[in-house]
C-alpha cells in the first residue's frame, strides 16, 4: 500500500507540473490568436482583456488587404517543397551510407557530421555567392535547395537504418527485386517513423529560418509569411492587432503539420531512444 500511495502521489504530482508547463507553453499562442480577434480598445486597454468581449476579423480583414495570401502561398511552397526534398535525399543518403560498403564512407559521413557543427553564418556569403552565380537569388529556390542540403537529415536516417536486418535486404534480392524496389518496400516502410520525424523538423526549420530568408529574399512578391509580418510590424509598429493576426496566420500551418506528423515524430523519438 505505501508504494502503491508513493506512486499514485508522484503521478498526481508528475500531472501537476505537466499541467503547468503545457499551461505555460500554450499562453503565448493563447494570448496571439485572441489578440487578433479583440478590438483596437482592448489591445490597449490599461487592464489586460483576457478574451476578446467584442471578437472581431477586423484585424484579419485588414491583414488580407496586404499580399497575406502570396506571402503565406510563398511560405507553404518553400516549406512543403524543401520537406519532401529532403526527405528523398535524406531517406535515399542515409540508407546508402548505414547499409552500402565503398571506398570513402565513413570519410563522407565524417565530413557531414563536420558540417552538422558549423553555423550557418559562417557558409552565409559563400551561399549567397552560390545562389547569385545559378542565377536563382532572390527566389524561392534560393531558400529551399540549402535547407535540401541539411546534413542532419542524412545522419538522422543513417541512424534509423542501422537497425534494419541485411538477412532482410538479401531475401529481397534474392527474391528478384532491385534497388529501387528494395528500398520502397523494404527499407521506407522500416524507416518511417525517422522520414516522419524528419519532415515535422524540417517544415519546421525551413518555415522559421527567418535569417536566410531575409537574406535569399528582397522582392515583395516574393517574401515569405515572416518577412511580412517583420515589414508589417516595421511600418505598423502600434498596430499590435494586424501584427497578432499575421503571428497566427503564421502559426497555423505548423500546427497542422505537427498534428498529421505526430505519430511518426513520437515514434521516431521512442526509437531514437531506444537505440540510444
Amino acid at each position: 500500500m505505501t508504494k502503491a500511495k508513493k506512486k499514485s502521489a508522484y503521478d498526481i504530482v508528475s500531472i501537476i507540473i505537466l499541467a503547468v508547463l503545457a499551461v505555460l507553453f500554450i499562453f503565448p499562442l493563447y494570448w496571439i490568436i485572441t489578440g487578433s480577434l479583440k478590438t483596437a480598445q482592448e489591445i490597449n486597454a490599461a487592464r489586460p482583456v483576457w478574451f476578446p468581449m467584442a471578437a472581431t476579423l477586423e484585424n484579419y480583414a485588414r491583414l488580407f488587404q496586404q499580399p497575406a495570401f502570396r506571402w503565406l502561398f510563398n511560405t507553404v511552397v518553400m516549406a512543403v517543397s524543401a520537406m519532401v526534398l529532403t526527405c528523398i535525399t535524406a531517406s535515399l543518403s542515409g540508407y546508402v551510407l548505414a547499409k552500402k560498403r565503398f571506398i570513402g564512407r565513413n570519410f563522407i559521413f565524417t565530413l557531414m557530421v563536420c558540417a552538422m557543427a558549423l553555423p550557418k553564418q559562417v557558409i552565409l556569403i559563400p551561399l549567397l555567392k552560390e545562389m547569385s552565380v545559378l542565377g536563382i537569388h532572390n527566389t524561392l529556390l534560393s531558400v529551399i535547395l540549402p535547407t535540401v542540403g541539411w546534413p542532419f537529415g542524412v545522419f538522422l536516417i543513417k541512424q534509423f537504418s542501422e537497425g534494419i536486418p541485411t538477412e532482410l535486404l538479401e531475401a529481397a534480392r534474392i527474391d528478384g527485386a532491385g534497388e529501387m524496389k528494395t528500398f520502397l518496400n523494404v527499407v521506407v516502410p522500416i524507416i518511417k517513423p525517422g522520414i516522419g520525424a524528419l519532415a515535422i523538423f524540417t517544415f519546421i526549420s525551413s518555415w522559421n529560418d527567418y535569417f536566410l530568408q531575409l537574406i535569399m529574399l528582397n522582392s515583395k512578391t516574393n517574401l515569405t509569411i515572416s518577412l511580412g509580418i517583420a515589414q508589417i510590424q516595421a511600418e505598423m509598429a502600434t498596430d499590435y492587432g494586424l501584427i497578432m493576426a499575421g503571428a497566427a496566420l503564421a502559426a497555423v500551418p505548423i500546427i497542422i503539420v505537427f498534428l498529421l506528423f505526430q505519430k511518426y515524430f513520437t515514434q521516431g523519438i521512442t526509437m531514437g531512444a531506444v537505440k540510444g
